[in-house]
């Protein structure tokens, strides 16, 4: 289910649509959209905050944006223009599918989000007591956001259990099957922070002298995926496997057809479309 409802997110990243949206009440330059759509729900918080829930990023590039882009814009305008980006970007990428589609996959991905336990999911929850959207797109939309971030707080939880810091992840996961110069820029590492983190991995027994993940180190990471999968469960179990069946049918169209706009270096995690059915690792969120 989060291969399916994390493309319909992240459409709030990628469709040139969101991005004007955030343009358009004054937050130009992608990380400005970025830090402002994700953390508005939370209010006006300040970096530390940010740094905190959202876990993989650098603080300094984090203290670059917050708390002065609420200067630009306050949290109710961010969050107005994040709605409305994406609900313009589903509009655009789902216009040939029938509105009775949309509406049964809005209806139950909402019946799933209205499930999700809140304690100690501080995005999951935060996006929970949003006003409900007016139009189907927009209830799509933030079931979706709702569901991945109460998903996330998950992952964040099981990761914390490691013991390692949010570069040591990182740096552990590009080890595996991904870039180290894209996530460490997208991430805000300095190149140093990272040839660290690796020697610590290494100290630790995470890695390799030749910086290859050891089978400690990988046997964690499995383990924390389970672990993120079993506390994602609770929606799912409560929509029942005869809705949930129904809700991942109506919902394939529509996360591949945002799959189009994700570029094929993303740092959200998502398998190739080719793999889905194979599942993957998560960590890079």
């Amino acid at each position: 289910m989060w291969r399916h409802f994390e493309p319909v997110h992240a459409v709030t990243y990628f469709h040139p649509r969101a991005r004007a949206a955030y343009e358009a009440v004054g937050l130009r330059g992608y990380w400005r959209g970025y830090f402002a759509g994700r953390a508005a729900p939370l209010g006006s918080v300040d970096a530390p905050t940010v740094v905190a829930a959202f876990f993989g990023f650098a603080p300094s590039m984090v203290a670059r944006v917050l708390p002065s882009v609420w200067r630009l814009a306050a949290p109710e305008e961010a969050l107005r223009a994040r709605l409305t980006g994406a609900v313009q970007a589903l509009a655009e990428l789902t216009y040939e599918l029938p509105e009775a589609h949309l509406v049964e996959a809005a209806e139950l991905l909402e019946a799933a989000a209205g499930q999700i336990e809140t304690a100690g999911r501080v995005l999951g929850a935060a996006n929970a007591a949003l006003s409900r959207g007016e139009y189907p797109l927009a209830r799509l939309w933030q079931a979706a956001t709702t569901l991945r971030e109460h998903r996330g707080d998950g992952h964040v939880a099981a990761l914390v259990t490691t013991g390692l810091d949010p570069v040591e992840v990182l740096a552990w996961r590009c080890r595996v099957d991904q870039s180290r110069e894209f996530h460490r820029m997208a991430r805000g590492w300095t190149d140093e922070e990272w040839v660290a983190a690796e020697g610590r991995l290494i100290e630790g027994g995470w890695l390799t002298a030749d910086r290859t993940p050891t089978e400690q180190g990988t046997a964690t990471f499995r383990a924390v995926e389970e672990a993120t999968d079993r506390a994602a469960l609770g929606p799912w179990r409560a929509l029942g496997a005869e809705r949930t069946a129904r809700l991942d049918e109506l919902l394939e169209p529509i996360s591949g057809r945002c799959r189009t706009i994700i570029p094929p270096q993303a740092p959200i995690g998502l398998p190739a479309q080719r793999a889905a059915s194979e599942g993957a690792p998560a960590s890079a969120r």
